[in-house]
């Protein structure tokens, strides 16, 4: 069986002592609590390391080799808890974050901007997904998803003002048929749908009347699950499509889209960032919170 490392670390002070009442001051502790350590050290190793008498302490031969090998090592490991010590606070490393493809406003890249200026020590690693897991077991620091998505046992913090999804089409497609009157007149359209990887249905559309939420499952013409793509279809006029408003008000606002069915489209919580529970976070994620806050 090995010494432990607090054994060696008090008979590494007591070498350099030559006192164990000096070596208990230093450590800040009793000078029975240092004799005892060194006996049971002794008793491990089966040799006598130290010489006592009523007015020294002086190393054994064994004990004077046990105490050079090891005080190099010990030094080495002083040095990495100091430097430890030293950046506790201070943001740095690499910040793994796993976020959604349509959490527009978070990925603009305003505010990750200002978090990097702020932070130049911290290298920020971002994985736009759609898929849902562990972001713990995957080894991401931080995710960002819709709320109604995100674990109970998760540390949730927003990053966006409430959310709405909208229908919408291009003028040019109005030209050629019909407005529909009501969500469920949208499966006589030709549609644009949403579905985050191959072999998963399309995203059924969910609307609210008369404070109830009901979903349609439109069979859409056209299906991706690129964002970009689905804007570009629909403002080419290949159908109807759905998502959420802020992504497509740039488009709304020079009139290459126009909004169906508002009356249907109720507000919800948007987007939040979230995180495991932990007592201590990481310096590089509680910046990225201050960064947060900041914007709100």
């Amino acid at each position: 069986m090995l010494p432990d490392f607090n054994s060696l670390a008090v008979f590494s002070v007591v070498a350099e002592e030559r006192s164990f009442r000096a070596a208990a001051d230093r450590l800040g502790v009793t000078r029975s609590a240092v004799s005892q350590t060194i006996r049971r050290l002794e008793e491990m190793l089966s040799m006598a390391l130290v010489r006592r008498t009523t007015r020294s302490v002086s190393l054994t031969e064994e004990g004077a080799r046990l105490h050079a090998d090891i005080a190099p090592a010990l030094a080495e490991v002083g040095a990495a808890v100091a430097a430890v010590g030293d950046i506790r606070g201070r943001a740095r490393g690499q910040l793994r974050l796993a976020v959604s493809s349509i959490a527009e406003n978070f990925l603009s890249g305003r505010l990750l901007a200002a978090y990097g200026a702020a932070n130049p020590e911290v290298q920020v690693d971002i994985t736009v997904t759609d898929e849902e897991f562990d972001i713990v077991a995957e080894g991401y620091d931080a995710g960002v998803r819709l709320g109604e998505l995100i674990a109970q046992d998760m540390i949730a913090v927003p990053v966006s003002a409430e959310q709405r999804q909208v229908v919408v089409c291009a003028p040019a497609y109005l030209e050629r048929v019909a407005a529909p009157i009501h969500p469920r007149d949208l499966v006589e359209h030709r549609c644009i749908g949403w579905r985050p990887a191959p072999g998963i249905a399309p995203y059924r559309w969910e609307f609210t009347e008369n404070g109830r939420d009901f979903s349609v499952a439109v069979a859409p013409e056209y299906t991706t699950n690129d964002m970009g793509l689905m804007i570009r279809l629909a403002c080419a006029g290949a159908g109807i499509a759905f998502g959420m408003e802020e992504t497509y008000r740039p488009y709304i606002a020079d009139g290459r889209l126009v909004t169906l069915l508002d009356d249907y489209s109720a507000g919800f919580p948007g987007f939040f960032l979230y995180y495991p529970n932990r007592r201590n976070l990481a310096p590089r994620l509680r910046a990225l919170l201050d960064e947060i806050r900041r914007f709100r």
